[in-house]
């Protein structure tokens, strides 16, 4: 079954990076995987999308993901444009770098219909900042996928960071990728636990 991923954030927050860290994570589990950027403008600040798919067979296509199974947002001031959600599946996972919650980032709305233990907020700038002293994203979003869909492992992720970086950034974004992961895990058990109690 291939499993594909679509990143949005903006020039200069590593999502094209975040993507090949995923393939990476990916080929340390005997996976086919491909990771590669969408061909638009890259300065800095500008939206920017890459892509990610993960497979147990060979991928053949190349084309940019327009129906993902999952979304990663590194930037939530992105939320409001529409085509952002494009092709996203009732099953599909979304995961959006953000201090608030659902409510907060005026996406109640939207959340209606899927399943809402697949549709979480993770601090992931914030918890960069406290491990690796910058605001990039990128390792601790893979860390909270990695809890939200287990599409690929938390150890794999940490390796694929190990092996890109070096020295104190590879300790930061491998301590933001495990923070995000628990954080990710406790919010899904709650929201688990919330639906279960609704019942």
């Amino acid at each position: 079954m291939m499993f594909q991923v679509r990143f949005h954030g903006r020039g200069g927050q590593g999502v094209v990076t975040a993507a090949e860290l995923l393939a990476s994570a990916a080929f340390r589990e005997d996976r086919h995987a491909q990771a590669f950027p969408s061909f638009g403008s890259e300065r800095m600040g500008a939206p920017v999308m890459s892509f990610c798919r993960i497979d147990d067979q060979p991928i053949r296509t190349h084309e940019p993901v327009t129906e993902p199974d999952a979304l990663i947002i590194q930037d939530p001031t992105l939320l409001h444009q529409a085509e952002l959600f494009q092709g996203l599946g009732r099953d599909g996972y979304m995961l959006v770098n953000s201090a608030k919650d659902f409510g907060e980032l005026g996406l109640d709305e939207f959340a209606r219909g899927f399943h809402r233990d697949r549709l979480l907020a993770v601090p992931a700038s914030a918890l960069a900042l406290t491990h690796l002293r910058r605001p990039l994203p990128g390792a601790a979003l893979l860390g909270g996928f990695a809890a939200l869909t287990w599409a690929v492992s938390l150890d794999s992720v940490l390796a694929a960071i190990d092996e890109k970086f070096t020295g104190t950034v590879a300790e930061g974004n491998a301590a933001a990728a495990r923070a995000a992961f628990a954080f990710v895990r406790d919010e899904r058990e709650a929201l688990t636990r919330k639906a279960q109690a609704h019942a």
